[in-house]
């Protein structure tokens, strides 16, 4: 999902474990609330700056698809909208940032690691939002993604994790309202409106498929985070639950989903469906996507623009502390 091709390390068997993580697993299987100043395997931890970071990065990343839309809302009331919305990405990725932190790694040092190519961000924020229909494709579609996989992370092991999610999937609810919302009203317009919106469908579709990562086949590094809690649900049970959630919006709205395989499956209860094309995704994780450069350029030159504010702010947090004692003995 937001936390794509996040690698853990391999499963221990019960034999290769220390009596702390034997303790430790149990903790985890009892569906305790890991705490940060709990001990925890340097495995566990680093997975969880990985997932956490990933999923920080791919919050704000996104913001930038989204800001693009705000002065070009077509009613004054839709800028509000998306002005709240992406004001709410920003909240979700301090969430997350600092819930990152609680492991001991900086703020400062997952940015830069995501301006210098070490970190990623979820590849779905790599394609273009050619017109305002996009703006309802990336609510229902890239949100209602988004939310597939972060209900079951409210019951993630990680205290800190688990708690952000709780706000942050509320928000996304509201999110896929919204967009699901600007495609009904798109689908229900002009002939020219509803074709903007099937258009902005057939562009996302396969991409939010591509949300949720590889084909379980292909995804090695996932039964150690299982295990640990870290991930609830595999890639293929998460891409499985959306299709069979979304396709029938689609009819509602009286759109068709870009899939000549589409097809209910009644021996399996749910949609039979095309597999996306792994080889783009791969791609474009690797910085070849449509606006790869153009995302991160965009960050680094919002970080380097504020860099006037954050050296402000910690003079003044500098001088705080210095006038604490003074303060105290006065």
């Amino acid at each position: 999902m937001y936390a794509q091709m996040v690698k853990s390390e391999g499963m221990k068997s019960g034999e290769e474990m220390s009596p702390e993580e034997k303790a430790f697993q149990e903790r985890i299987d009892r569906g305790d609330k890991i705490e940060p100043k709990d001990w925890m395997p340097d495995g566990y931890r680093k997975t969880l700056v990985r997932q956490i970071g990933q999923h920080a990065h791919s919050e704000i990343v996104g913001q930038l698809p989204e800001g693009n839309w705000i002065t070009r809302a077509p009613t004054l009331e839709r800028k509000a909208i998306l002005l709240a919305k992406v004001q709410d990405e920003a909240g979700h990725g301090l969430y997350l940032y600092s819930a990152a932190e609680t492991l001991g790694v900086s703020r400062d040092e997952l940015i830069e690691k995501l301006h210098d190519g070490r970190m990623k961000y979820s590849s779905i924020f790599n394609y273009p939002t050619l017109t305002w229909a996009d703006m309802g494709a990336v609510g229902w579609l890239v949100d209602g993604a988004a939310i597939m996989n972060q209900v079951p992370l409210q019951r993630t092991s990680f205290g800190p994790y688990s708690r952000a999610m709780i706000r942050i999937c509320k928000e996304e609810s509201f999110h896929q309202r919204q967009g699901f919302a600007v495609m009904m009203k798109m689908a229900s317009g002009t002939p020219e409106q509803k074709a903007m919106a099937q258009d902005a469908l057939n562009r996302f579709w396969f991409p939010s498929l591509m949300m949720f990562g590889p084909s379980d086949k292909d995804s090695v590094h996932s039964a150690q985070s299982m295990a640990w809690k870290i991930k609830m649900n595999t890639n293929d049970e998460l891409r499985q639950k959306f299709v069979d959630q979304t396709v029938p919006q689609a009819e509602y709205l009286g759109l068709t989903i870009p899939d000549d395989k589409l097809a209910w499956n009644e021996e399996k209860g749910g949609y039979d469906f095309s597999e996306p094309d792994w080889t783009e995704f791969f791609e474009v994780l690797k910085g070849n996507g449509p606006c790869n450069r153009e995302r991160i350029a965009a960050r680094r030159k919002a970080w380097d623009d504020g860099a006037w504010f954050r050296d402000g702010l910690n003079a003044y947090a500098e001088k705080r502390a210095r006038r604490a004692p003074l303060a105290a003995a006065e």
